[in-house]
């Protein structure tokens, strides 16, 4: 994760690069980044191996995930008051808007954000976004931690990883990723 007063795309190809570079054991120079005709990023090393990777961005911050084991998606949304349960009510799925409900009404707004997020990550690791009813798609009730079984969806994954440092103290930021395949420690690193 970085924080950027500028051209959000420099920060995401130096953050892309830095990832590349790190996973696949070669300096941030022989790391090249593009892109697929759908717009989604591409990390390739010289020798021709490329690594999974997911792109969000909102305001100033911009979140990349990467990872070897396999495909990853990443969604990131600010913190802010909105009409929870109206816009549940069309976009989820009616278990969803129900447990929605039932939550305490000062917190509906992060959990509505938690669903949010947890359903664009698992979209981004499928490949296919929310196209196809992704907000319908479920989800596991939100919360921090390990990642969690999705619904329906064997050997995927999504979870809300705590952040750190001064991401984590404006307490502005919602963060969930997904990733397919075996699960490991999720980290989030600051740039």
């Amino acid at each position: 994760m970085g924080r950027t007063a500028g051209d959000q795309r420099v920060l995401v190809g130096r953050l892309l690069r830095r990832a590349g570079g790190a996973l696949l054991g070669r300096t941030e120079t022989r790391i090249d980044v593009s892109r697929e005709p759908g717009g989604r990023p591409v990390v390739r090393a010289d020798d021709g191996r490329t690594l999974p990777v997911s792109v969000s961005h909102v305001e100033q911050v911009v979140v990349v995930a990467a990872r070897l084991g396999g495909p990853v998606g990443v969604d990131v949304e600010p913190c802010r008051p909105l009409p929870a349960l109206a816009l549940a009510r069309r976009w989820y799925h009616p278990d969803e808007v129900g447990w929605l409900g039932d939550r305490p009404a000062t917190g509906r707004d992060l959990d509505f954000l938690r669903l949010w997020t947890a359903k664009e990550a698992v979209g981004k690791a499928l490949g296919s976004g929310l196209r196809g009813q992704g907000l319908r798609r479920p989800v596991p009730r939100p919360e921090l931690g390990p990642l969690r079984p999705v619904p329906g969806r064997p050997g995927l994954r999504v979870g809300h990883p705590p952040l750190g440092g001064d991401l984590a103290s404006d307490g502005g930021l919602v963060l969930a990723v997904a990733v397919a395949g075996a699960a490991g420690e999720i980290r989030v690193v600051l740039a």
